[in-house]
């Protein structure tokens, strides 16, 4: 099979002809249909997460079809369509799963970090953690649902009943969450890098009462806000824009560091948390509300081949929704 493998960090992927793989028991073979390029990917490539298995086939918003199943398998079958996630295993027995908190489970492995995953021709995947995909969405299409879509959902969902949402970096995931957000009636306010009119002029379209640079205040104070772009320097800039009693949300896996900022901005209760991973559950309920909410996804189709152009665009911030590879 075809594939582009990481062999070091801080390296460009190099592609390769590598053997076809065999699902274990529990696996599905699946051919690649579509395959998103998340900024979680791009952190692995530059060096920020650190723990990768080396050499590595990246890519955790897979889309494919049923190719060949583990002799334990049960829920699909052949030719399903299916999406598989960032959440690759648990192993159900620590006490965060024991508590409905396998997104923190202390032995959890990643698809495209300790997992192979989709930029390639064929991937296999463990069945617990593959979904059905809902018909509405084309290959390219659902892919972003699958990271950006569920991290975003998750974060969204830490918001609690938030009418004013902020939401600092205007990319794949804020995409999406922005028209869940207005399907649920919130009031959305973007927050880009400044000057950036393109995607502020993309906020707008999606519904945004306000759109401007992330070095500015909007004209109401925030209810809750959610950081997508990896900025520390955001977190007291969201924290000062949210009202007594508002929560930020960090949404990416990584963020540069958090500047010192005065206890004032944190007092009045106001909450700073973070958002690690996702659960099935959240899978689950975001693959349903996304067709009712007539979730639409901006893509970028590209071929595998061209996974190192893709990576370079999303670091510059050339890419308005997300780029997808197509083998």
């Amino acid at each position: 099979m075809q594939a582009m493998v990481l062999d070091k960090a801080r390296t460009a992927l190099r592609a390769a002809e590598l053997p076809m793989p065999e699902p274990s028991p529990h696996q599905l073979r699946l051919r690649v249909l579509a395959c998103g390029v998340c900024r979680t990917d791009l952190h692995i490539v530059d060096g920020e997460l650190t723990h990768p298995k080396l050499p590595l086939v990246l890519g955790h918003e897979i889309v494919g079809r049923v190719d060949a199943l583990g002799s334990e398998v049960q829920g699909f079958a052949l030719g399903d369509r299916v999406g598989v996630p960032w959440l690759g295993f648990t192993d159900g027995t620590c006490r965060y799963c024991r508590n409905d908190q396998e997104n923190l489970c202390d032995n959890a492995r990643f698809t495209g970090y300790q997992i192979d995953g989709g930029y390639a021709s064929y991937t296999v995947a463990d069945a617990r953690y593959c979904f059905h995909l809902p018909d509405a969405y084309s290959d390219a299409e659902a892919a972003p649902l699958l990271c950006a879509g569920l991290i975003g959902y998750r974060s969204l969902k830490m918001t609690a009943e938030a009418k004013r949402l902020g939401i600092y970096g205007f990319g794949a995931a804020a995409h999406i969450v922005a028209q869940v957000a207005r399907y649920q009636g919130r009031q959305m306010f973007a927050f880009t890098r400044p000057r950036d009119t393109r995607a502020q002029d993309f906020a707008r379209d999606l519904g945004a009462a306000w759109a401007g640079g992330s070095d500015e205040r909007p004209p109401e104070e925030l209810d809750a806000a959610i950081i997508f772009a990896p900025v520390g320097a955001l977190v007291p800039a969201a924290l000062a824009a949210s009202r007594k009693g508002g929560v930020v949300v960090c949404g990416g896996i990584h963020m540069s560091d958090i500047p010192a900022f005065p206890y004032e901005l944190l007092w009045e209760e106001r909450v700073l948390r973070s958002v690690a991973n996702l659960t099935r559950e959240d899978a689950r309920e975001f693959l349903a509300l996304a067709p009712q909410a007539r979730v639409k996804t901006t893509v970028v189709p590209m071929k595998l081949a061209a996974a190192n152009e893709a990576l370079d665009r999303l670091r510059e911030g050339e890419l308005t929704g997300a780029a997808v590879l197509i083998p």
